[in-house]
């Protein structure tokens, strides 16, 4: 810390000054010597006599050396490309070195101190302006310039001339005479004075760099105070470049708040405290979401925040041993958000960010995996041209055109070279939608990162909050992290568990969740794909069709998961928690957490059941995953304006919307609705999550139902509801009914 040793050093020639000015002999020299931060040899004094005044005057000059070369390494080291209030801060503790060093070389300016008494004041001022700092700053520079005038010019200045007047040319060292033939006395006089001031001015301590450090300052204040209007500037103040971005290692953090965090990003810093393998990354806070817009707006800002970025990014590469943007051993990332309060699926998400068709063909090569290899930059273009406004039924349409093409029902069956034309058509639609392709993968990070921001104010995220409840004014983190790979083969996978049971209110630990195998985070929590059961008294409750279980199936990680519950809860005292995680093999190495919150799905005392007065097996349609509220009978419905319609033709009747799965963008639809029902997804969905959170009843993964959205009509083994007909679900057991069944209330049941 070089503010610290300056400190140090200027405190110790205080003592050094002491001893030279005082006929006191003090016991400090033995104490001088000894001190390991001062890196200079002192040699053995030799001989017959000492004076201590005479050894501290001479580790004084090598003091004073080492002062000026500390100086000049803090002038470079401050940023000074952009200058906020935060800036300022720094630079007064810097001046208050540089008045101490200049009073030890026996300048005094009460000019100076003045300035300094400005500046520690306005620090303290709220609504101080750019331009108010700017005269302050002025007159700093018009203080060094009178301390240049009055122990320098005016003490040397008339008898240089006498002694220049009286000394013949050939008696000058070479470094005066001018670098021509031409000999000027008058300005040979100015040439000898200019480098005579220059010379005591560098010998004086602190002095010159303290002018070189007002330059760079003044030049910015000009530069910032007349390329932004009034608004701008004071807006430009308020932001901190120093807070804009944080390691997720907690060792190396600046900040660990919530609010410059958010939820995700302050439970991501804490479990990497606790040892948790979270994958490395960063965090760029809610400081940079405030301050967007003039870091967008104003270039030495933007290229402050890419250069903060570029760091990071380096330092992620370290911790890999991966290189961003390298075709052989490549760093991809994903880019998230993550208010304080959750939003789940509201804003963007970027996966597999730092990738294009060269990286992709690397992966391939080096991995001996195209398919994994296409598969990922399948995935990134996919969320790339979500961010820019297309559908995700686009490329859905694109993938189900090819699966039925070549008869192949699962895309994991696809080879690499099916997989490498869906990715490049995937590029094609986007391409042909008018939207450009970034190659270059920093300028893919910086367009995440600014889409992710701007998702604060999509209209899906503006309407959830809305319906909610939450202020505008949070804004949002976005957490950058290298990814990790659920998709990389059979015995990888990604999951989210609970770790209580989410139907029933009890305190017992029991995991409880969804998860897949061969694919990526998103997935699960988007609902696209038919999800498997974590527990095997999950799978027995819930009466999946599928005889996998993450307990039976990779029992290892299924025990890393119920250990990491158990310390969360047990022993750290958090709440039930809903936990994401990725592993890329079947060992608890190859495990890791992505995020934890508070668990949002917890059911009710009190739920209805059907009263049937006929033989249900007669109405069944078919079976899903309850995940909130009990039995519902209702008008099936598809969209906002059919439920908008039912509301005057039937006022009483519950609605029901069904979708094959759900997206983010149909949060109006499921708010207006009373209930919802899918035909993918499973209980930790954001379909299902935000269900709950808005009391509705829901049945999702109901593997029997065909939702034709378009034609307004469900089918269910060839049974087919229409549009306003009736149909029943049951969101505590997951069953659905065809038909209008009356329902009554029971108690909960216990398990």
């Amino acid at each position: 810390d070089l503010h610290k040793q300056l400190f140090m050093l200027l405190e110790y020639m205080e003592k050094l000054q002491k001893v030279i000015l005082s006929d006191e002999s003090f016991e400090i020299r033995q104490d001088i010597y000894k001190k390991r931060h001062i890196t200079i040899d002192i040699p053995s004094m030799y001989g017959s006599y000492h004076e201590m005044k005479f050894d501290c005057l001479g580790l004084t000059f090598r003091i004073e050396t080492l002062v000026n070369v500390l100086f000049e390494g803090l002038v470079d080291k401050i940023d000074l490309s952009l200058i906020t209030k935060a800036t300022f801060h720094q630079i007064y503790s810097l001046l208050r070195l540089f008045d101490r060093a200049l009073k030890l070389d026996g300048i005094s300016s009460k000019e100076f101190e003045r300035q300094l008494e400005f500046l520690a004041h306005s620090l303290e001022v709220k609504g101080f302006t750019l331009t108010q700092y700017l005269d302050i700053f002025k007159g700093f520079a018009q203080a060094v310039k009178n301390i240049v005038n009055d122990y320098f010019n005016n003490i040397h200045g008339q008898n240089l001339t006498r002694i220049l007047g009286q000394t013949a040319l050939d008696a000058l060292l070479p470094k005066f005479l001018p670098r021509d033939e031409t000999i000027d006395s008058e300005k040979v006089q100015l040439r000898i004075s200019e480098i005579f001031f220059r010379d005591r001015i560098a010998l004086s301590l602190g002095l010159q760099q303290l002018d070189l450090l007002l330059s760079r300052i003044l030049s910015t204040l000009f530069q910032q105070s007349y390329k932004l209007p009034k608004d701008k500037l004071q807006r430009l103040l308020l932001y901190d470049p120093q807070n804009s971005i944080t390691p997720i290692d907690s060792s190396l953090a600046r900040l660990t708040g919530i609010i410059y965090l958010g939820n995700k990003g302050l439970n991501m810093v804490r479990l990497k405290s606790f040892g948790y393998p979270i994958p490395p990354g960063f965090i760029i806070t809610t400081e940079v979401f405030r301050c967007r817009e003039i870091i967008e707006s104003y270039p030495p800002a933007e290229q402050n925040f890419k250069e903060k970025i570029i760091d990071n990014i380096s330092a992620l590469e370290k911790v890999t041993g991966k290189i961003f943007g390298d075709r052989h051993n490549p760093l991809l990332l994903s880019v998230r958000s993550g208010s304080s309060i959750s939003q789940p699926g509201m804003m963007d998400t970027l996966l597999d960010v730092g990738n294009n068709e060269d990286i992709t063909e690397g992966i391939a090569e080096e991995s001996g995996n195209a398919w994994f290899a296409w598969d990922n930059y399948r995935r990134f273009l996919q969320c790339y041209g979500m961010a820019f406004g297309l559908k995700r039924d686009d490329f859905d349409a694109v993938i189900n055109e090819s699966k039925q093409r070549l008869g192949i029902p699962l895309k994991r069956e696809f080879t690499g070279t099916q997989m490498r034309e869906v990715a490049l058509a995937y590029k094609g639609l986007i391409q042909n939608a008018g939207i450009e392709v970034v190659e270059d993968p920093y300028e893919q990070l910086h367009l995440a990162i600014k889409g992710v921001l701007a998702s604060w104010e999509s209209s899906k995220a503006i309407a959830y909050r809305r319906i909610i409840g939450i202020s505008e004014d949070w804004g949002t983190a976005v957490t950058v992290q290298a990814m990790v790979y659920g998709n990389i083969s059979p015995q990888s996978g990604t999951g989210v568990v609970f770790t209580h049971n989410p139907r029933w209110s009890a305190d017992t630990l029991k995991l409880w969740g969804d998860f897949t195998i061969g694919n990526q985070g998103e997935d699960v929590v988007a609902g696209l794909v038919k999800t498997m059961p974590i527990s095997i008294f999950q799978q027995e409750i819930e009466m999946r069709e599928t005889d996998i279980t993450l307990e039976t199936h990779f029992p290892e990680i299924y025990q890393a998961l119920e250990d990491w519950a158990h310390d969360l809860i047990d022993e750290r005292g958090w709440s039930p928690q809903e936990i994401e995680f990725t592993f890329e093999g079947p060992t608890p190495n190859d495990l890791y957490l992505l995020q934890t919150r508070d668990m949002a799905i917890r059911e009710r005392k009190q739920v209805l059941t059907f009263d049937f007065d006929e033989d249900p097996q007669e109405l069944y349609l078919g079976h899903g995953v309850g995940v909130s509220g009990g039995a519902m009978s209702g008008r099936l419905v598809f969209t906002l304006e059919e439920i908008e319609e039912w509301r005057v033709m039937d006022p009483g009747a519950s609605l029901i919307l069904a979708r094959n799965d759900t997206v983010p963008d149909d949060i109006q639809e499921i708010h207006a609705a009373d209930g919802l029902l899918t035909a993918r997804g499973g209980l930790t969905s954001h379909a299902a999550v935000i269900a709950h959170r808005l009391g509705k009843t829901c049945v999702v993964g109901c593997t029997t139902l065909d939702c034709e959205e378009k034609e307004k009509y469900c089918e269910f083994n060839q049974i087919k509801i229409k549009s306003g007909e009736h149909i029943s679900i049951d969101g505590h057991e997951g069953s659905v009914y065809q038909g209008l069944i009356k329902v009554k209330e029971t108690g909960k049941g216990a398990n």
